[in-house]
């Protein structure tokens, strides 16, 4: 029987009692590996030419097939059949080792979790062990898991093995922090980075599982299972499983909405375009209805702000509505909202949306800090920005009505938007009903042109924005800027920047709501994921000290006063900025008692 057969067979009954889905449908090939397309295509080509390295290191967020590919990369090294005697990636059937190794039971095939045996005893055992021949099996195979776990002291014993392996060991690492690896490791393994897996092809693989289980799945229903995984197919596995428990039946959309205390999709789009239209009652009233129905307020702000994203996508990228993981209703609102909302209402609506998500997680009352999020947020939707206020009362004043126009402007907190009273402003009901200027093709109440006022003060650098924070006294983002910020461009309005080690998480979201606060315009604070950066200011401070330093030690007058004062040493360099002569001052600090004798100027 063919390996498609047998793996039909085992997968669709379980023998020895239930299995979870995820230990039932494992990948036992490479055929069977979904979304790691790139990686197989090398690892193909590697065994067909014989170009087979010394060790692997496989790296991806949870759930995304390391251990399992490496069992399945095991298997190929040890591939052995009646015709076959040579490693391959090609399973034509079960070989003679392919089972227990699969099973993680092979004598051979040593699989080691590096977060439980961390230390130079653990490295040791397996250094010892190497020199062995594989009792049964083409090549002894060491499978560390989670490898960044190991101390320093065991990174540097598995160096020298590492590096020159007896020609019966393979090695294969997996891990989920690549950037705790130290690059000497690194260097001497062969790297794949394992992709998450696209949510249209792990809904795809429900459906396969669902239908080889005999459970009938509703295609919404394995949609939103397959979002909830964030591109792992083990998590989508577990979530299927439960789902099908939790339903006893068939699973529907609305058995994993509750499971999961989801929003309904197509009520999140009803929010959103309230919130777009700056209904602010019809939005709070939609909340409040969710969040009765079971929805999580923090799901519900991140729902929204997935949305806002997605049309923000689908405008500028239309292919984007062929997302196979999409409703039916997101791609046509969705396309509807791109046509008609301006990028920096979009843009404006994200960053406030992710403020929100924050402080609905910190709240001790999560609904009540997301309904204040939500009033923010349609506020400003339904207020014109700084130029569109004066463009109006200007075009008031120049129209007139008898006596002239009056406007007042009041400043709000929507990102730099103002408010405007005047002409154009009619009460309804005691609320304000603003009636905005359309846009060409577009349709009240969605059209609004929102053109970004020029900023009050310009920022041109990372001095620039130091400076800012000086001068608004706010220390901490003052420091943030100096010790973590990479600057990769600088514009009006957009900011793309990387980041220094441990930097904190919330520090882009932080400068992009100070800038708005202290310059009067939007800015768009983004990672740069392909460009690292420029130096961040202290770096470039500490390499301009110790240049200034180096330069001192040179002098022959300080080299005097040094040789003169045993102990002494150069503690700072400063060039005032009032000298004309720009002579520099020089902070010697003198541990000897005193001076064997007096130093002239010139050291003599």
């Amino acid at each position: 029987m063919s390996e498609a057969g047998q793996n039909g067979r085992e997968t669709a009954q379980s023998s020895g009692g239930y299995r979870v889905l995820a230990r039932k449908y494992r990948p036992r090939s490479f055929s069977d590996l979904i979304g790691q397309e790139p990686m197989v295509r090398t690892l193909t080509n590697a065994f067909e030419a014989d170009r087979i390295a010394q060790a692997w290191m496989l790296t991806g967020v949870r759930g995304v097939g390391k251990t399992t590919t490496a069992r399945i990369l095991a298997r190929a090294l040890n591939y052995k059949t009646e015709t076959v005697d040579r490693p391959s990636v090609a399973f034509d059937g079960l070989g003679e080792h392919c089972q227990a190794i699969m099973e993680g039971r092979h004598v051979d095939v040593i699989e080691m979790d590096a977060a439980s045996h961390t230390g130079i005893d653990d490295i040791r055992d397996i250094i010892e062990q190497v020199r062995y021949a594989p009792v049964s099996a083409r090549y002894k195979v060491y499978i560390i898991d989670e490898v960044h776990m190991l101390s320093t002291q065991a990174f540097n014993g598995l160096l020298k093995t590492l590096e020159e392996p007896p020609p019966h060991v393979k090695f294969i690492f997996a891990t989920t922090e690549i950037r705790k690896v130290p690059i000497t490791v690194l260097s001497r393994c062969q790297r794949f980075d394992l992709r998450r897996i696209d949510a249209g092809l792990i809904a795809a693989d429900l459906a396969r599982i669902g239908a080889l289980e005999g459970v009938e799945a509703e295609k919404e229903a394995l949609t939103m299972i397959a979002r909830a995984a964030e591109g792992s197919m083990r998590d989508a596995q577990s979530i299927f499983d439960q789902a099908i428990a939790h339903s006893a039946g068939k699973v529907t959309a609305e058995t994993v909405r509750d499971m999961l205390g989801l929003a309904d999709r197509a009520r999140v789009i009803d929010l959103f375009e309230k919130l777009m239209s700056g209904d602010i009652a019809g939005a709070l009233e939609e909340f409040r209805d969710q969040y009765d129905a079971g929805a999580d307020p923090a799901v519900t702000m991140t729902d929204l702000a997935e949305f806002c994203h997605l049309v923000t996508r689908m405008k500028f990228v239309p292919s984007a509505a062929a997302d196979a993981s999409l409703t039916e209703e997101e791609r046509r609102r969705g396309g509807e909202f791109a046509g008609k909302l301006q990028v920096r209402v979009l843009s404006r609506t994200w960053q406030m949306l992710l403020k929100a998500i924050s402080e609905v997680d910190d709240a001790a009352r999560p609904a009540t800090a997301a309904e204040m999020a939500l009033i923010r947020i349609a506020h400003a939707a339904d207020l014109p920005t700084l130029d569109e206020a004066i463009r109006m009362a200007t075009d008031a004043k120049s129209a007139g009505d008898g006596g002239g126009a009056r406007s007042r402007f009041s400043s709000s907190d929507g990102g730099g938007a103002a408010s405007v009273r005047g002409p154009s402003a009619v009460s309804s009901g005691g609320a304000a009903a603003r009636r905005m200027p359309e846009a060409e093709g577009e349709t009240a109440p969605l059209a609004r042109l929102r053109q970004e006022p020029e900023a009050a003060v310009p920022v041109a650098s990372l001095e620039d924005i130091v400076a800012l924070a000086e001068r608004h006294r706010d220390i901490k983002l003052n420091v943030s800027v100096k010790q973590y910020v990479r600057l990769v461009r600088i514009e009006p309005g957009q900011l793309v920047i990387g980041l220094a080690e441990n930097a904190p998480g919330s520090l882009p979201t932080e400068l992009s709501t100070r800038l708005r606060e202290w310059t009067g315009r939007n800015w768009l604070v983004s990672l740069s994921r392909d460009e690292p950066g420029q130096r961040t200011l202290a770096e470039q401070e500490a390499g301009k000290r110790e240049s200034a330093l180096l330069d001192a030690r040179s002098d022959p007058t300080v080299a005097a006063y040094l040789a003169r004062f045993p102990g002494a040493k150069i503690i700072d360099v400063r060039i005032p900025e009032a000298a004309a002569d720009k002579e520099l001052e020089i902070e010697i600090e003198a541990q000897a008692a005193a001076a064997p004798d007096e130093i002239d100027e010139d050291g003599d």
